[in-house]
């Protein structure tokens, strides 16, 4: 899910609408003929036509073709040493399977069959969000749960923000499942304006056109991928409501995070998931008082980091394109057009959550989580507990 959220509003005037819907040339606001198929019979073929469908479809936004295109397609990492079990990682709104890298690694390292899938209109262009329903995003899943189940003694689901939520609606209604790994949780927006984003779609395109200049993931949203998003959030919702869910689960929250509602995925951690083998990484300073919980404070001066983001969870200090060494500086992130620009140019900055304001500082978003390696370790501790 991306900062756009922010700038979903109700239909305030009919001047803003003309405007938000006007038409334009750039290749990346508009949409494909169709979306690529995802039904295939085995991971391999998914794989190979996914890239050969993007190779022919995507707005590529540098000269490295294949960099990109190994970005964006599905992947599958097979572990040295196996333990026979198996991991399926579903990326967010906006983004791409190389928000898993850094997990997925882990994970193979671990003994874990890995595989990523690419959510319906992902990949390509920000104009194919266009085309996305709620169908596509719950088939693939439900898809390549049933090709990773024969492939696997026991099946693990994890998913980032929007995928948190189709994992978890999946988890919740197929008993074979054999616990969750959630990073950012969108069960419920930050803002309740975005339940407007179905209707508002009718009549505006976009949500937010910014231009697109990041190779693994989209700086736009059309108000359709909104809409689907919210569509998610709704159902698992709804599949939370009168149940509670007993197999481990492992979630990662950030207290800075201005994306999602942070209180309720937490209330639900608390009240509806009882394992006993449950844990909770909390990336801020207020104390929670839920059991099963660590803490790690984000008030870290030392690393330039005011708060912890939506993003920042998933990847490695070390990470080429997010970490420390950044390739990849996210300057968008809801201050002013000056203070943007100063980030740009290469001034002094600070590292947050989208929308922090603080006199004297410049802001970037925070793209790495500097407790990569211990909540890692954590995550190993609810895993292996089951086996």
């Amino acid at each position: 899910m991306t900062s756009s959220f922010y700038r979903i509003t109700f239909i305030a005037s009919f001047a803003l609408l003309i405007a938000c819907s006007q038409s334009t040339t750039d290749p990346n606001y508009q949409a494909s003929k169709s979306l690529p198929s995802y039904s295939q019979d085995n991971f391999q073929q998914y794989i190979d036509e996914t890239k050969l469908w993007l190779s022919q479809h995507r707005v590529f936004k540098t000269d490295d073709i294949e960099k990109e295109l190994q970005a964006n397609i599905p992947f599958e990492l097979i572990p040295e040493n196996p333990n026979g079990d198996a991991v399926l990682l579903v990326h967010g709104l906006g983004d791409s399977p190389y928000s898993f890298i850094d997990v997925a690694r882990h994970l193979v390292s671990q003994g874990y069959l890995v595989r990523t899938l690419l959510l319906p209109g992902h990949g390509s262009k920000v104009g194919d969000l266009m085309l996305s329903t709620l169908e596509d995003w719950q088939n693939v899943v439900s898809h390549h749960i049933a090709l990773l189940k024969p492939q696997s003694n026991k099946l693990w689901l994890g998913g980032y923000s929007t995928g948190a939520n189709l994992v978890t609606s999946e988890a919740l209604n197929d008993d074979d499942i054999e616990g969750l790994l959630l990073f950012s949780p969108a069960f419920k927006p930050g803002k309740t304006a975005v339940k407007w984003a179905r209707a508002a779609s009718y009549v505006m395109t976009w949500a937010d056109q910014d231009p697109e200049t990041n190779y693994i993931r989209y700086n736009s949203l059309p108000m359709n991928g909104a809409a689907v998003y919210y569509d998610t959030a709704k159902i698992v919702q709804n599949d939370l409501e009168d149940t509670t869910y007993n197999k481990p689960v492992f979630m990662m929250i950030s207290e800075g995070d201005s994306i999602i509602d942070t209180k309720f995925p937490t209330s639900v951690f608390q009240k509806k998931f009882t394992n006993q083998n449950n844990q909770l990484i909390w990336q801020g300073e207020l104390d929670l008082s839920i059991s099963k919980t660590t803490i790690f404070s984000m008030d870290r001066p030392d690393l330039g980091i005011v708060n912890g983001s939506h993003m920042g969870l998933m990847f490695s200090p070390n990470n080429i394109e997010y970490g420390t060494e950044a390739a990849i500086i996210i300057c968008n992130n809801g201050q002013t057009k000056e203070q943007e620009n100063a980030c740009e140019q290469g001034d002094d900055i600070w590292f947050s959550s989208y929308g922090m304001i603080e006199e004297g500082k410049i802001f970037a978003r925070l793209t790495y989580n500097p407790y990569f390696e211990q909540s890692m370790e954590k995550l190993d501790t609810v895993m292996k507990n089951e086996r």
